[in-house]
């Protein structure tokens, strides 16, 4: 079919505002047994789902909405026993039988709960707490008659508790200010000794892990012999296993790729040991794309799980701990989040009978042997050859180093442009992220009308090692900016974008490159949006929660020594050099970057007759939830950018 001509921007597409505001977060996936337990983000509720066998998922909450609130969230359930425990109104623990039933409240309403991990008895319930700027690993009973008490304090944050499985010990991660997760943890390991039938921590030993070392995901293997977990020792997150009666240390993966995460959230999960002990399934990011891969501790090899190779971008693995299945959160440029399950274990296994539990004994159906969808995110009704496929690609920064990121073509099979089209520079948050190749929803809305769309790991996006991030300290403001604009340059000189139609976005630390950038270099872009961006490194010091109040400490300097810095890198001190149109976005109720932060930008371009425009949305924090919120601000953007790119 010949495709019809039509500006670059323009474009009908097969992707609206409102089918972006209905697509479900899918935030965390684990095995009970047989059956598969998932969280589902429904506009700002978070629902939890049950499947077993060949049943139809079915909901577990309803009126409860299923959300952990220590720092930015996660670590919201865990499943153990035919029940499910997670994080809900007030704080919270919650226990709710899989069977069905009523949800019971088992811990009191101060403070707030996450990460709950179940002992092997079943009797107890370990977790992170966090009350009055004090973060501690908690313990309660499962029933929920005794009150909550302290296993471990004394540490600014801890996360991730695991059981050894005969309940003598419990691993998890500390740290303390200034550093963040990626920067330096310890791997602490508690014994445990029952007193007047309760546990109590006998020991305390530090395993791994320092000031510099970034230690993650502790996890005991099944037969109780390991200890394993994620260190960045030698410059990437590379797997381990500490044996506990030799007290000694052995390294897995050697190659150069991260095997591990930024922590920003609690209870984030990159591998998971085999119900025999014999094997860790792990995910392994080279570059933005992933892959789930195999490690046999008999042959000490490593060998690509099958099932999955239409997918880039995995999370949350969880292995079943009776069958030889893995679940993960799937996805790829194209493909947008799915719960799958596969199997793994010795290559070309013969297909395996198992019994319909909804069925007769007698009766019997073939499991597939390939990846199966238990779950959709979106209603995938747009055909692949509409949307477009992330390129990896790479630039000479501005001093000549190598510089990465993904790029999205324009992409339709009814229309094409002439000349090179408009370019969207996307700068991720963090600044410690990384653009993957996952979906990218702003980026399939934007490229299916006509515009490039460019995500970029400036040097501080992790997934390219520990100097490539290490790169942003003392220079965020600097690499970020430089890396964003050298990155549009090198695809307008290839042709793959219009130099004259340039637009910059980001939110949270990509607002703040966002606003800096137009400080910095007025008039290299044609428009600007920017959300929830950091306009003041002052206030985001001294006005955020804990767990970012000295992230700066690394990206800038400590305070009051590094103050002209602060100064330098704060763009509302330097609003007056913004000229260029900029959209604005913030929520109303946002903990991390307040209000005023943007308020203060607006303010000043108000003052000087700068186009804008700012929208507050009211019942929103840091981040979209609400369905009416999301299609408000994609219609807006869509309209900004018409009047002050497409057609200005």
């Amino acid at each position: 079919m010949t495709k019809q001509v039509r500006q670059f921007g323009t474009w009908s597409s097969p992707i609206s505002p409102r089918s972006l505001a209905g697509a479900l977060r899918l935030d965390d996936v684990q095995w009970d047994g047989t059956t598969l337990v998932w969280l589902e983000g429904r506009g700002a509720q978070g629902v939890l789902v049950a499947q077993s066998g060949v049943d139809a998922p079915r909901d577990l909450t309803s009126d409860l909405s299923v959300r952990a609130r220590v720092g930015y969230g996660g670590g919201d359930f865990t499943v153990s026993g035919g029940q499910v425990y997670f994080a809900g109104p007030g704080g919270r623990l919650y226990r709710l039988p899989l069977a069905g039933g009523s949800a019971h409240a088992i811990t009191p309403g101060f403070g707030e709960a996450a990460a709950p991990r179940v002992s092997p008895d079943g009797r107890w319930l370990a977790f992170v707490h966090t009350y009055e700027r004090d973060d501690v690993l908690a313990l309660v009973d499962t029933e929920g008659h005794l009150w909550p008490r302290k296993l471990a304090s004394g540490t600014d944050f801890v996360m991730q508790p695991a059981w050894h499985p005969q309940g003598t010990h419990l691993a998890y991660i500390a740290w303390n200010h200034p550093q963040m997760p990626w920067d330096g943890t310890e791997l602490r390991l508690l014994t445990l000794e029952m007193s007047h039938d309760q546990p109590l921590v006998a020991t305390t030993g530090t395993i791994a892990g320092s000031s510099t070392v970034a230690i993650f995901q502790p996890e005991f293997s099944p037969d109780g012999r390991y200890l394993s977990y994620v260190s960045d020792e030698t410059g990437w997150n590379q797997l381990y296993l500490y044996d506990l009666t030799d007290r000694t240390h052995r390294q897995l993966t050697t190659d150069e790729a991260d095997h591990g995460a930024p922590a920003w959230v609690q209870g984030v999960r990159t591998y998971g040991w085999s119900g025999d002990s014999r094997s860790l399934v792990y995910i392994k990011n080279v570059q933005g794309f992933e892959g789930l891969w195999r490690y046999d501790l008999r042959s000490s090899q490593s060998s690509r799980v099958k099932g999955l190779e239409d997918y880039t971008d995995l999370a949350q693995v969880a292995v079943s701990p009776e069958e030889n299945l893995v679940a993960v959160i799937a996805a790829s440029t194209r493909i947008p989040p799915r719960i799958v399950t596969t199997v793994f274990g010795e290559p070309d296994l013969p297909p395996r009978l198992a019994s319909d539990p909804t069925e007769p004994p007698t009766i019997q159906v073939l499991v597939d042997e390939g990846a199966r969808i238990h779950r959709r995110s979106a209603a995938e009704n747009v055909p692949l050859a509409q949307l477009a496929e992330g390129q990896p690609v790479s630039w000479a920064g501005h001093d000549g180093e190598t510089v990465y990121g993904l790029y999205y073509p324009p992409a339709s099979d009814r229309f094409t442009g002439t000349g090179a089209p408009p370019l969207i520079v996307h700068v991720h948050g963090g600044p410690t992220s990384q653009a993957r190749a996952g979906y990218s929803a702003a980026a399939q809305f934007f490229a299916t009308r006509g515009y490039g769309f460019l995500m970029v790991n400036y040097r501080g996006s992790t997934g390219y090692g520990k100097d490539y991030m290490n790169k942003l300290r003392g220079h965020w403001g600097i690499y970020d900016v430089e890396d964003a604009a050298t990155g549009a340059s090198a695809l307008a000189q290839q042709g793959k974008a219009d130099p004259s139609r340039l637009v910059i976005m980001g939110g949270s630390a990509g607002g703040f490159t966002v606003l800096q950038s137009l400080v910095q270099k007025p008039g290299f872009y044609k428009a600007a949006v920017c959300a929830f961006g950091v306009s003041n490194q002052f206030a985001l010091a001294s006005d955020t929660h804990k767990f970012e109040e000295r992230y700066t400490d690394s990206l800038l300097g400590p305070l009051p020594d590094a103050a002209a810095l602060y100064r330098e890198r704060s763009p509302i001190f330097h609003a007056s050099k913004i000229v260029d149109p900029i959209a604005v976005f913030q929520g109303e109720d946002d903990q991390v970057v307040p209000r005023n932060q943007s308020d203060s930008i607006v303010e000043s371009l108000r003052a000087r007759g700068v186009p804008h425009i700012y929208h507050v949305y009211s019942g929103e924090g840091h981040g979209w939830r609400k369905p009416e919120t999301i299609e408000h601000y994609y219609n807006t953007v869509l309209a900004f950018l018409k009047q002050y790119v497409l057609y200005a």
